[in-house]
């Protein structure tokens, strides 16, 4: 059920934690930092979190003007939801939050979602190139492109890429750390690349780890 709990706190940070702070909230908010996303594709990013549940969420969430539903125009006709402006201001501060993180140990099992290991990227990459790719991870298509100095990342079919790349997030967060793993990912299956091969291998190699 959605929750109406607050702090009664006065404090900035706990009239934050109203908004924000329920279990799963900003997990959600982390799906929708890439663009807009229909109901089934933050679900299936959240396996930890019940339909029921991720539902509540939402529906907080646009409550508090954070979060907003769309519907796409013909053929698409489905409902998306977006971060508003408001809610695009959270960018910088989940960010923030993953680096403060990075000391805390990994839960065992852990996942790795897309939206994830994209925000990594996107933060790490330093392309001195221009390039597009199409990137589907785990069944979910992406654009990717990079130009020097900048690399962005938005869901959906890019319209002529110069590579494509088939894989799943834990594959290429492993590649990322080391490239040269390139060729026996891709003989072994674990990795599909059609297009320009040198311009995957860049887009592995420019990146900070």
């Amino acid at each position: 059920m959605p929750t109406s709990r607050s702090y009664g706190d006065a404090c900035a940070t706990a009239r934050a934690l109203d908004v924000v702070g329920e279990r799963w909230a900003l997990l959600v908010v982390r799906e929708l930092l890439l663009g807009p996303q229909r109901f089934s594709d933050v679900r299936r990013a959240l396996p930890g979190a019940s339909s029921n549940l991720v539902t509540d969420r939402l529906r907080e969430l646009e409550g508090h003007g954070v979060v907003a539903r769309r519907k796409l125009p013909p053929p698409a006709a489905s409902t998306v939801y977006e971060l508003t402006e408001w809610g695009r201001e959270l960018e910088p501060i989940v960010l923030a939050l993953g680096a403060w993180a990075a000391r805390v140990p990994l839960p065992e099992p852990a996942t790795l979602g897309a939206t994830s290991m994209l925000l990594f990227l996107r933060g790490s990459a330093r392309p001195r190139t221009a390039a597009c790719y199409r990137v589907e991870l785990d069944s979910r298509v992406w654009t990717i492109r990079t130009e020097p100095g900048r690399l962005t990342v938005e869901p959906g079919e890019p319209a002529s890429p110069d590579a494509t790349i088939r894989t799943d997030p834990p594959t290429l967060n492993a590649l990322l750390e080391c490239p040269q793993d390139l060729d026996a990912a891709i003989t072994d299956g674990r990795i599909m690349v059609t297009g320009d091969l040198k311009a995957v291998r860049r887009l592995l190699k420019e990146h900070e780890g």
